[in-house]
């Protein structure tokens, strides 16, 4: 008889096989913004919409596996860090995947800082948004979708060729303040837009509202937010100017480093649903202008903060 340890009985070892498996057919937890249409949205008595709603489920039913979203919201103030949000939400065990994640370099670097609180969450209780959370190191899936700038113009400018921002200049245009469209307005071609500017302070106005009203012409901004403006408004007078500036960025899936088999998953089941075509539909059915993942010019995380607004 060999010493130091006894061998497992049979029961113990079935046990474990059993919460292996359990574990491993357990529901998919994927946190998601309630307030970011058409990607995703969650309303008091209105069923869950957006693109990756349906894509969260499109990749369950792939794996075999229930799903469970945790919706989570975002605040817009300039505190609040969307990479340390997501890394909180992971490392507390919210969720194990938070989706339409902006993938920049920056936004998957460690942490700065060993601790960060967590979002407001649906089930949140007043301990949960007074304490601090231990980080963990964030891990991105593959991208399943491009989210670039684009060009939306008013009424009076509705048939203005746009190629390119410098064909904005004698329009009346408004931008809000401290946004990468900011910069890369105020900076064209040596401040050549600047006395066309208007500043408008971020959460403070409606930047598409009023130009639909006829007080400025044209804006810059993610085309998530027009899409959603569009869906919201369907008789507005507003344009697609079809053109899209060459800073953009990937959105997908981040985990924590601690979950690689998870990972594989998600990319296998994302490579699958984009070679059949089935993510272009799903975005397309959301009510999203569904561009392919490409790469980005943009790579810093204050991407971040432009395209979660």
């Amino acid at each position: 008889m060999m010493g130091g340890f006894a061998a497992p009985s049979l029961a113990a070892i079935l046990c474990i096989v059993a919460t292996a498996v359990h574990a491993a057919g357990g529901p998919l937890t994927i946190c998601l913004d309630e307030n970011l249409p058409p990607l995703s949205a969650h309303r008091g008595g209105k069923p869950d919409s957006g693109f990756d709603v349906a894509l969260a489920h499109a990749i369950a039913d792939r794996l075999g596996r229930p799903l469970k979203i945790q919706w989570f919201e975002s605040k817009l103030d300039e505190d609040s860090s969307p990479a340390l949000e997501a890394n909180a939400l992971l490392s507390d065990g919210r969720c194990t995947l938070v989706g339409g994640y902006v993938l920049t370099p920056d936004a998957l670097t460690v942490p700065g800082v060993k601790t960060a609180k967590l979002p407001d969450f649906e089930g949140a209780t007043r301990d949960d948004r007074r304490r601090r959370v231990p980080l963990g190191v964030l891990a991105a899936s593959q991208p399943y979708v491009y989210s670039p700038l684009t060009v939306v113009l008013g009424s009076k400018a509705g048939d203005r060729r746009i190629a390119g921002v410098g064909d904005l200049a004698g329009l009346r245009i408004a931008i809000e303040s401290g946004t990468v469209a900011d910069a890369i307005l105020m900076t064209f071609d040596n401040g050549r837009l600047i006395d066309d500017i208007t500043h408008l302070v971020p959460g403070r106005s409606n930047l598409l509202g009023e130009i639909d009203r006829g007080e400025f012409d044209a804006t810059l901004l993610d085309l998530r937010r027009f899409d959603a403006y569009r869906a919201a408004h369907p008789d507005t007078a507003l344009a697609a100017s079809g053109y899209y500036h060459p800073v953009g960025a990937n959105r997908g899936y981040v985990t924590l480093v601690t979950e690689p088999a998870l990972l594989d998953d998600i990319d296998k089941a994302l490579a699958e649903l984009q070679t059949a075509g089935i993510i272009a539909q799903l975005g397309q059915a959301a009510g999203l202008t569904y561009l392919a993942p490409h790469e980005a010019a943009a790579r810093d995380d204050v991407w971040s903060k432009v395209l979660n607004r």
